[in-house]
């Protein structure tokens, strides 16, 4: 039997399947804090998250176990975040000549992210011991167990999956129009933020797809990961921007000089104006109709 015309539900069950696989190889690397151990983990509850969401009538309803993974995400976001924002400021520093870096400034980057990364470990550690998250891998080791419910699963791959990522096409197709015509300032920014959630969830089912449909979807999906790719760094850039003005104006009240925040403040403006456009003209190259016309 070929994939195209296996049943859509064992298509998901395969892909659920392979993230929960993910979940659990992975909680003991975020124990050892192992690196980027977080950021996999993060990703494998993500990926959970959105299919249960995009494939839902394939899956059943999971609402509970939507909201468990939405718990455990959260957390491991906030220790992903913040390893992240304290490499790109201190990166960002390190292409800062010598004459313009002024004050203590990596010494307080330092001082201001230790803490906080410290407290979003614990909190994980803290999760990943809890009976919190022994129920939320009972409830996953329960979905993948045997077939799915929904009302679609019986159904050939080739007939289903190609209208379940269709959805969640237009859903970004949506996101991204709102996010163009929004007018400068943090309006736009969370605009686009919400965009790139949206086209997260694209590429997540596309590349459920794949082993059914093929190149169509990979052709898809490798687009669709280009425009995600641009607006997280879009994003970066904008949270960044955001915590240099914090991180200034407490420099000013200690009675430090803050000239170098300022700069890197405009260095991150910049970026965001140049990353908006590339991810707006990506997404020109990911929305023409021969990257989608294996969905109708």
């Amino acid at each position: 039997m070929s994939e195209s015309t296996r049943a859509a539900g064992q298509v998901v069950l395969d892909y659920l399947r392979e993230q929960a696989s993910a979940l659990d190889s992975l909680a003991p690397r975020v124990r050892r804090d192992e690196p980027d151990a977080v950021h996999q983990m993060r990703v494998a509850t993500r990926r959970l998250r959105s299919t249960l969401r995009t494939f839902r009538r394939v899956i059943g309803p999971a609402g509970h176990l939507d909201e468990e993974l939405r718990w455990l995400a959260g957390l491991l976001g906030e220790a992903r975040d913040a390893e992240v924002l304290a490499d790109h400021l201190e990166s960002a520093l390190a292409t800062v000549p010598a004459e313009q870096l002024i004050g203590p400034v990596q010494a307080r980057i330092k001082i201001h992210f230790a803490p906080v990364a410290a407290r979003a470990r614990e909190a994980v550690l803290e999760a990943l011991d809890s009976g919190r998250y022994d129920s939320l891998r009972d409830e996953v080791g329960q979905l993948t167990a045997g077939r799915l419910p929904g009302a679609r699963a019986g159904r050939p791959s080739r007939d289903v999956l190609p209208r379940e990522v269709r959805r969640a096409y237009r859903a970004m197709a949506r996101r991204m129009g709102r996010a163009r015509r929004a007018a400068p300032g943090p309006a736009r920014d969370t605009a686009l933020h919400q965009a790139r959630k949206a086209a997260k969830r694209a590429r997540y089912a596309g590349e459920l797809a794949q082993p059914a449909i093929g190149r169509p979807a990979r052709r898809f999906t490798r687009q669709v990961k280009a425009v995600q790719s641009l607006l997280g760094d879009h994003h970066d850039a904008v949270i960044a921007r955001q915590q240099e003005r914090g991180l200034g104006m407490e420099a000013h009240v200690s009675g430090e000089n803050a000239f170098t925040y300022g700069l890197l403040y405009q260095r991150e403006s910049q970026a965001a104006d140049e990353l908006r456009a590339r991810a707006l003209k990506a997404w020109e190259k990911a929305s023409r109709p021969r990257y989608r016309r294996w969905m109708s």
